[in-house]
């Protein structure tokens, strides 16, 4: 029998690295300016360590869940990306069709080809969820959102942390543009509460905000009936010298306390940030940077494994705290502690060994 060709995380970062030029693997590991808040995100999952509870019976840990009334074996979905496309040709459908196969949620970017229908048409089994970014007025949003609900998508996420586009510093250094001009990107601005209190008013799909970083716009956005928060910094990519998404979590799951689901990104690359992010109140995880090394890797397989590892990772991690299920986990199994690392972007990864010789 052959040996799976990753046994860990870091060989699968490890090869996405070697596979990716340095524009791509730039557009992974970067943030905005000085990439602060990227490494505090890495800083508040690693100031958190485990209080274990020991002699109990934990041969049927369980990582499964629930969500939207659908059955996921892990509370995980694969965030919404723009230009998936530069890490596996088929973009979306690739990320997509491997949230199918294993068993995950997906939310696709409204910037991320090959766009909702094809992805909708790849991937039909699976629970998908649509974001968008504003590019158009009211009619234009509302065309995309009955456009979304046709296609079968279960939830729309409107992005709201992007009023502006940040200086990420490590393209403009290298003169290099992403994605060239964004037209209509003023609309993003102009978003507003009347916006969200209009899709509500029209729409009956579940709807998110994607970008919540404190308790008062959790509570702002459950007073206009916002269906789940959606607690993310934009991996750092957005606001400069934010706090890290592990350390918003709390602060907004005292908030919003079971009124609706709360979904968190930003960081977390492992296991044990997945439990931790669940008994601090979150009820899934976003998967982005690892996403993109799961398909830069080795395309749909390579993000399969990579879920395949983070389950074992999660079981593991479950049992050795004293758990068998996410119901018996709460915020007593955590307990603030002095991070051991500097926070970089790999910083999870320390046995990871990059040959720079290779890179290119």
């Amino acid at each position: 029998m052959t040996a799976p060709p990753f046994l860990t995380l870091h060989e699968l970062v490890k090869k996405a690295r070697q596979k990716l030029n340095h524009d791509n693997w730039d557009y992974i590991v970067g943030g905005a300016e000085t990439e602060t808040t990227v490494r505090r995100n890495r800083l508040a999952l690693d100031s958190i360590a485990f209080r274990p509870r020991v002699l109990r019976d934990v041969s049927r840990v369980d990582p499964s869940t629930r969500f939207l009334g659908r059955a996921l074996r892990l509370p995980i979905v694969l965030a919404p990306i723009g230009g998936l496309e530069l890490f596996a040709p088929e973009g979306g459908a690739a990320a997509a069709k491997a949230a199918q196969e294993f068993g995950v949620a997906h939310m696709l970017s409204s910037v991320c080809e090959p766009g909702l229908d094809a992805v909708a048409q790849a991937a039909p089994a699976a629970l998908r969820m649509f974001q968008l970014y504003t590019r158009g007025d009211g009619d234009w949003v509302d065309a995309m959102a009955a456009r979304a609900i046709a296609a079968g998508y279960a939830a729309l996420c409107l992005t709201v942390d992007t009023a502006y586009y940040s200086r990420r510093e490590r393209d403009l250094a290298k003169r290099h543009s992403r994605s060239g001009p964004m037209p209509q990107r003023e609309f993003q601005a102009r978003l507003s509460w009347s916006d969200v209190a209009r899709l509500k008013a029209k729409f009956a799909i579940p709807l998110i905000l994607k970008g919540i970083a404190t308790a008062e716009d959790a509570t702002l956005a459950l007073e206009h009936g916002v269906d789940m928060i959606y607690v993310s910094n934009h991996g750092g990519r957005q606001l400069d010298h934010g706090r890290g998404a592990m350390e918003l979590l709390p602060e907004i799951a005292a908030a919003v306390g079971a009124r609706v689901p709360i979904i968190v990104d930003g960081g977390f690359s492992r296991g044990t940030d997945i439990v931790k992010a669940l008994a601090a109140g979150a009820s899934l995880v976003g998967l982005g940077r690892m996403q993109c090394i799961g398909l830069a890797a080795g395309g749909q397989a390579g993000l399969v494994r990579l879920l395949e590892l983070l389950e074992e990772e999660i079981r593991i991690c479950l049992g050795l705290l004293g758990v068998n299920a996410w119901a018996e986990l709460d915020r007593s199994y955590l307990h603030p502690a002095p991070p051991v690392g500097a926070g970089d972007t790999l910083a999870a990864f320390p046995l990871l060994a990059l040959d720079e010789r290779s890179f290119y």
